[in-house]
């Protein structure tokens, strides 16, 4: 069976599975897995499952790595999910931005934010309904503003 033909909620699903109940170090220990499930998974098709999944991979005891999805973020949706409902507005200045969002969602998104892993993001502070994102140069806030507009799918009133 291949990757594709395997519909993609059902492979993560199995993912998730894997790592619950064994220590995975690898990529390809983790598809070797999958395909004793009758799974056949692409590296890249199983990368990109890796980073929607959150999956980090921490030091075990014994000094060797393993793949887990950290606690605060399993229950914490992708930015795709959050922004859309929760974000109400940017504002931005030199390198600081400003999101504001719906009441008690700033933690949240700040978290989204955070875990996305952006190059020009240096970091985030969440408050109830207010995020300051910090960025790396001031010629990178209207590319991270619009990025934001985007996922939230946000259009400027009209007036």
């Amino acid at each position: 069976m291949r990757g594709g033909s395997v519909a993609k909620q059902e492979r993560q699903a199995a993912i998730l599975e894997i790592i619950r109940s064994h220590r995975v170090g690898s990529q390809e220990a983790l598809r070797e897995l999958l395909l004793k499930k009758g799974i056949d998974v692409t590296q890249a098709t199983l990368s990109r499952d890796i980073r929607e999944l959150r999956l980090v991979k921490i030091p075990g005891a014994e000094g060797h790595p393993y793949y887990t999805l950290p606690e605060e973020w399993e229950n914490t949706p992708p930015l795709e999910t959050l922004l859309p409902t929760l974000y109400i507005s940017s504002e931005g200045s030199g390198n600081l931005l400003v999101i504001r969002t719906m009441t008690g969602g700033a933690q949240a998104v700040a978290l989204g934010l955070d875990w996305e892993g952006w190059p020009e993001v240096l970091g985030t502070l969440a408050g109830h309904d207010t995020i300051l994102v910090i960025l790396r140069d001031p010629e990178h806030l209207p590319r991270v503003q619009r990025r934001i507009e985007t996922i939230a799918r946000w259009e400027p009133r009209k007036e």
